[in-house]
C-alpha cells in the first residue's frame, strides 16, 4: 500500500495515477486517509465483490422459509 498527502497527490497527479496502477494509493491530509485511489480494473473488482450475495445460501433459504411461516404474523404487522 502506498501514501500520499494531498498537496503531493495534487503537484504530481501523474505519478499518483502510475502508482494507483501498481495498488491502492491512500491521500492523506493531515495524518489521515481522505482518498483511496485505485485502477480502474481494481475498482472493478471491488464492484463484482459488492454485488455478489452477501449470505450463504443457507441462511437465505431459512430466512425465506421463516418468511413463509410466519406470513401472516408480518402482513398484520405492516398494517
Amino acid at each position: 500500500m502506498n501514501y500520499m498527502s494531498a498537496t503531493d497527490a495534487k503537484n504530481r497527479f501523474g505519478e499518483l495515477l502510475e502508482e494507483a496502477r501498481k495498488g491502492p494509493v491512500h491521500v492523506q491530509r493531515n495524518g489521515r486517509d481522505v482518498a483511496v485511489v485505485v485502477s480502474p480494473e481494481e475498482f472493478e473488482r471491488l464492484l463484482a465483490g459488492a454485488a455478489a450475495a452477501k449470505v450463504r445460501p443457507e441462511v437465505e433459504a431459512l430466512l425465506q422459509k421463516s418468511i413463509q411461516r410466519r406470513r401472516s404474523l408480518y402482513e398484520a404487522l405492516a398494517k
